[in-house]
């Protein structure tokens, strides 16, 4: 009787995934939600049957962006408010003021387009891309990891049934991978107040925008007058922009860095087949607890762990130009340190939308050494000024290290005297381009001429 009972999830499990592979026969659509870790609230499982049915026909590689996209969009719209004319009016006069104070402030260019007001929906619709493209190397690891379980322990008579239960299994993780990740962004839609505040440019690296909705909740609270939030957040959020226009290889290299680094988490079969052998389906907390907390992402490698701390360092530097040229900027405001604070605090927790975002990807965007790293920003412009500040970010080989965050003193030193480093960068690339001719005459430690391996008489 024991053992009857330990099997029935199993054979439960493996009855309905043949009847979900095989189209025959009624699927439980609350059972199916629990499962994927979704909402089964009865009024959104029609528009879940609907998106995953249409997700399964899916073929392409990677995420179903389709898919994820309306899923998304479905959550945003749920406690969505449409904008108004007289908070639009009062947030695009807002980003007037804030192009303004700027340019007080920074060289940075002013955008090329005009900023932009979005609807929660909106803002989940044209981020989605972005968020799939860092996600996808995720969703491919969890597919291999699922496919490599069907393949190990598929029934003989499903494979016959369905010929090919691998290839129809990587199917359904794609499809149930993209309804979640566009479920984690359309709760991250409520929590957001612009296109960059994340630290990463979701939207076209020219492009600002504020989501209203959330600006006011934002300010709920605070005591501050709603002017002056607006103000501070229209200057963030330009400021982000206006960094990613004006370096145009910054937006590149974060997502490249951040998709290479996710490429490196390989899901764990044996702990995806563990995973499916204590499967209860009528109680799926546990895979959504799996699923909501990375528990299926394996421990990070050295490897990783140094390529994390690269990543972590740009996205500091990113984040702390923007809090000190903001802070420059707003400094007429009464209440922009209490506002900055707030921005603060929010950015050290973030929402849960948030965490199950970086569970999902295996990744957290906020970076921990950002207060130095403002600091840092703080005294080049203290020292050299704005404009030598942000020249540093014209060119990659320029932006300051790890090391130049530790040790900002000696970073102002080196920028005021860079001939010496230079000399002798120089004099490196022209001894290394000697020793490859092997014709050039080198010049010993006591002045004279060594003419080289060729010469004779000697």
């Amino acid at each position: 009787m024991a053992d009857d009972e330990q099997r029935e999830p199993e054979e439960e499990f493996r009855e309905m995934l043949r009847r979900m592979l095989s189209g025959n026969g009624d699927i439980d659509p609350q059972q199916l939600a629990g499962a994927a870790g979704l909402p089964t609230d009865p009024a959104l499982i029609a528009s879940l049957m609907s998106q995953l049915q249409s997700a399964m026909q899916y073929r392409g590689d990677g995420i179903d962006l389709d898919a994820a996209k309306d899923r998304a969009s479905a959550i945003a719209r749920e406690d969505q408010r449409a904008l108004d004319p007289a908070t639009s009016n009062a947030l695009m006069q807002a980003f007037q003021v804030a192009a303004l104070w700027l340019d007080e402030v920074t060289d940075v260019a002013e955008l090329t387009s005009a900023p932009r007001l979005l609807t929660r929906e909106q803002w989940a619709a044209l981020t989605t891309p972005t968020w799939a493209q860092l996600a996808e190397p995720v969703a491919s690891s969890i597919a291999n990891a699922l496919t490599e379980v069907i393949d190990q322990q598929a029934p003989e008579e499903l494979r016959s049934m369905l010929g090919d239960p691998s290839r129809m299994m990587r199917s359904l993780g794609g499809a149930l991978f993209a309804l979640q990740l566009g479920q984690v962004i359309g709760q991250l839609s409520s929590e957001v107040v612009s296109g960059g505040d994340v630290g990463i440019p979701l939207l076209d690296e020219q492009e600002a925008a504020l989501v209203p909705q959330n600006v006011d909740a934002f300010g709920e609270g605070l005591d501050i007058p709603v002017d002056e939030v607006r103000i501070y957040l229209a200057v963030r959020e330009l400021a982000h922009a206006r960094l990613f226009r004006s370096a145009r290889w910054l937006r590149l290299h974060l997502i490249t860095s951040i998709t290479e680094y996710a490429r490196g988490l390989h899901i764990d079969a044996d702990a995806v087949q563990d995973l499916a052998m204590r499967f209860d389906p009528s109680n799926a907390e546990e895979l959504q607890e799996a699923m909501a907390s990375g528990a299926l992402i394996p421990p990070k490698t050295p490897e990783q762990e140094a390529a994390l701390a690269r990543l972590e360092t740009m996205l500091a530097l990113v984040e702390g130009w923007v809090d000190t040229v903001t802070a420059e900027a707003t400094a007429r405001l009464p209440h922009a340190d209490a506002i900055a604070e707030m921005v603060r605090r929010r950015r050290a927790t973030g929402g849960p939308a948030e965490s199950a975002l970086g569970a999902l990807v295996g990744l957290e965007l906020r970076p921990r050494r950002l207060r130095e790293a403002a600091t840092m920003w703080q005294r080049l412009a203290s020292d050299l000024g704005r404009a030598q500040r942000d020249a540093l970010w014209s060119h990659p080989d320029l932006v300051p290290t790890s090391e130049d965050i530790d040790e900002p003193g000696a970073l102002v030193a080196r920028l005021r005297d860079p001939g010496t480093e230079d000399d002798a960068i120089d004099r490196a690339i022209e001894e290394l381009l000697d020793d490859e001719s092997g014709d050039r005459p080198h010049e010993r430690s006591d002045g004279s001429a060594d003419e080289g391996p060729g010469a004779s008489g000697r």
